[in-house]
């Protein structure tokens, strides 16, 4: 290992540093990810969710919503590629592993929750 040793000193574990990412890694570009982050601080607002996780492999990438941390997700918004030319790449997996919705397009996708989202704050 080169460069600075000793206590405080960062350890970057291949040349390019933390940014590179895995080959073949699924993950969300900048402007998906806002768009989810944003739908989840108004549902945290909202109360109806506080914790979140994210989860990236080589075939799709998720985005788990959790009402509680102990308990399983509330909701999850999946992408995966490989469904880009069938049913479309977004999918959104309700409480119980059913499929709430399908979609080219994650703001389609996502529309469920956010009218949801509508009905909470109203009441």
């Amino acid at each position: 290992m080169t460069g600075p040793t000793g206590p405080g000193a960062a350890v970057v574990p291949f040349p390019g540093g933390f940014a590179r990412s895995v080959p073949g890694q699924v993950g969300f570009t900048r402007e998906e990810l806002t768009r989810i982050l944003d739908l989840y601080g108004r549902m945290v607002a909202a109360g109806e969710w506080r914790d979140y996780a994210m989860d990236f492999t080589t075939d799709h990438a998720v985005f788990a919503a959790f009402r509680r941390a102990a308990e399983r997700p509330q909701a999850r918004v999946e992408k995966r590629p490989a469904m880009r030319n069938r049913q479309g790449m977004w999918t959104l997996v309700g409480e119980h592993g059913q499929v709430l919705k399908r979609g080219h397009e994650l703001a389609g996708v996502l529309a469920p929750i956010e009218r949801r989202l509508v009905k909470a704050v109203d009441t």
